[in-house]
Order: C-alpha cells, then sequence, then structure tokens
C-alpha cells in the first residue's frame, strides 16, 4: 500500500480556454473538478493503476467534505483530519498550445494541536504502508522542519520516504534521511545554491543532496526529461508527448509510476516517465489508466549526456 500526505489539498478546477486576453470575457471549452494536491495527485495516480492507496489529509468546510468525497469515488481510501478552517479552491486555465496558467490559493492557516494531530494520525497508519509519499507546499501554521518529523516518524513504522517537498522544506529533510526526493529543476538548483546550465551540473547536484542524506534523487527536467541518481548510478530518460493538452498533475502521476514499480532502478525511472507522458495528454488534472500509457515512448540510458544543455536551468 501507498501512503500520501498532502499538508496543504484542494479542489481543482481546471478549464480549457482561447488565448488568454487580460480584461476580456472568455468562454471555457472544457471544465473539470478534481481533488488536488500533490500526494493527492500522487494517490489517484496510484488507484488509476489498481494499486492500494490511502491519502491523509486535513479537510475543512464544504470543499473538503466534496474532495473526500470524489477521491472515495476514484478508489482512494481517505484518512481525513478535521480541521477549523476551509480546504482550499484552485484553478487551472490550459490554452490550445499547452500554455498552463494557475491560480492557487494560500488555503486554511493550521493550529498547533491540528498539526500535531497529523502528524500523529500519519505515524499510525503508516504501519501499513510500503511507501509514504510526503508531497507539496505546507499550510500556514506548519514549520518546514515538520517534513523531516514526518519522514522520521514514517521510517519508525517501518516505510520509506518518498519526498516532493518545496524548497524552503527540503533542506531540513535531508536530515531525516529520506529515501526519495523529488525536486524539479527549480527546487534542485535552490537546494545546493546555483544554477544548472548542463545535465552534468544536475547530476552533481544530486549526488549532492545524496551526501547530505537523500537516498536517491529522481529530478524532474522539464522537457528536457528526467533524471535519477541513486546507489546504482545516474540513469536519464526522455518521454517526447506527441500532444500536451495540460500539465497539471504530471509530476504526480510520474512519482506515482516511479513508486509503484517498487520506486527503485531504471525500471521505475521508466515507469515514472510513461505515466507523465500519460498525464500531460489528458485533459486537467486526469490520470492515466494502463490504456494511456505509452511505453514506446521512453528512452533510457545509464550514461547520460553530461554536455547536454538544459532548457531550465533553475535558477538565474
Amino acid at each position: 500500500m501507498i501512503l500520501t500526505v498532502t499538508p496543504n489539498p484542494s479542489l481543482d478546477r481546471a478549464y480549457e480556454v482561447p488565448p488568454l486576453v487580460r480584461g476580456r470575457v472568455l468562454r471555457a471549452g472544457g471544465e473539470r473538478v478534481d481533488p488536488g494536491g500533490k500526494g493527492v495527485g500522487v494517490s489517484r495516480a496510484v488507484a488509476a493503476a489498481g494499486v492500494r492507496t490511502t491519502a491523509v489529509l486535513p479537510l475543512g468546510g464544504a470543499p473538503g467534505i466534496l474532495l473526500a468525497e470524489l477521491l472515495g469515488a476514484q478508489g482512494v481510501d481517505v484518512t481525513a483530519v478535521s480541521i477549523a478552517g476551509q480546504t482550499r479552491s484552485n484553478i487551472a486555465l490550459t490554452e490550445p498550445d499547452g500554455t498552463l496558467t494557475k491560480i492557487n490559493s494560500p488555503g486554511p492557516a493550521l493550529s498547533p494541536e491540528e498539526a500535531a494531530l497529523l502528524l500523529d494520525t500519519v505515524r499510525s497508519a503508516a504501519a501499513e504502508a510500503a511507501w509514504v509519499a510526503c508531497c507539496g507546499s505546507l499550510p500556514r501554521g506548519i514549520e518546514p522542519r515538520w517534513y523531516a518529523d514526518l519522514a522520521a516518524q514514517a521510517h519508525a513504522a517501518g516505510a520509506r520516504v518518498a519526498l516532493d517537498a518545496p524548497g524552503t522544506a527540503l533542506p531540513g529533510a535531508l536530515a531525516a534521511l529520506p529515501d526519495l526526493v523529488t525536486p524539479d529543476a527549480s527546487g534542485l538548483a535552490a537546494a545546493v545554491g546555483r544554477p544548472l546550465p548542463t545535465l552534468g551540473d544536475a547530476v552533481k547536484a544530486a549526488e549532492e543532496l545524496r551526501e547530505r542524506g537523500a537516498g536517491a534523487v529522481l529530478a524532474s527536467l522539464g522537457a528536457d526529461g528526467r533524471l535519477l541518481v541513486s546507489a546504482e548510478g545516474a540513469f536519464y530518460g526522455t518521454a517526447p508527448a506527441p500532444v500536451v493538452r495540460a500539465a497539471v498533475g504530471a509530476g504526480d502521476a510520474s512519482l506515482a509510476g516511479f513508486l509503484i514499480e517498487g520506486g527503485t532502478g531504471p525500471g521505475a525511472l521508466a515507469s515514472a516517465l510513461t505515466h507523465g507522458e500519460a498525464a500531460v495528454r489528458l485533459p486537467g488534472s486526469a490520470m492515466p489508466t494502463s490504456a494511456d500509457l505509452r511505453p514506446d515512448l521512453v528512452r533510457i540510458t545509464d550514461d547520460p549526456p553530461l554536455d547536454l544543455q538544459l532548457a531550465d536551468p533553475g535558477m538565474p
């Protein structure tokens, strides 16, 4: 079983719109309402693959009730921690060329008691999990070190930990020795404090994170693919999508693909790329099923082209 933890979940409303023009009335050609938040997305993708998953979530108000109902309908078990605040709602606008504009609400603040209860709930639920995926932004009221505390609790319960944390929380969480961290290009560059103009620079940065406590690094390099650096070596892969319809949730689907394939090695990297590529061809934050997967598009090498210039060096 794969357990996910999303400290700041959301209801995600996604619209397909014509090219954006400020001050104009736009008519959407498509609309979706999905459960949102990085960990929630991972659970949705895991469930779509037919694997058991539980999502631990702080939920409040009518949006929280709807979010839990939507997840249940998609085969995700929900363990809710009731909070006084109201679960946030986010908006995503996708233009015909694939350009994505997101409007994210900050979400409710958690009291110290609610934050402690969320941590206790994870500790109890992790006893049945092979992996605990801790994902996304932290709500107001929770300090960055909370992710390190959560990783320690999950390890104590016998589970492996995958951490998809924002830049402010990642450095401190490394001290808790997460089995996997999944930064994007910006997060990887921020963690080492320098831009990463080439794939070789990204490999060195990932190795630094491993030296600081990460068991493995699965880095998203945007259009340039994904990089896995672990005790087994460095692996680089690509899976160009024939059509990009919406990028919302592609990273979550990719992490789900990695974990359901065991969470280690080039086979898991290929699964991550396959699921991520399938997700961008779907509307909104829809998650792929087996019928959507195109493993023939994936290319993996254990000899990364270190001089490859990255489109996104991560920071100025």
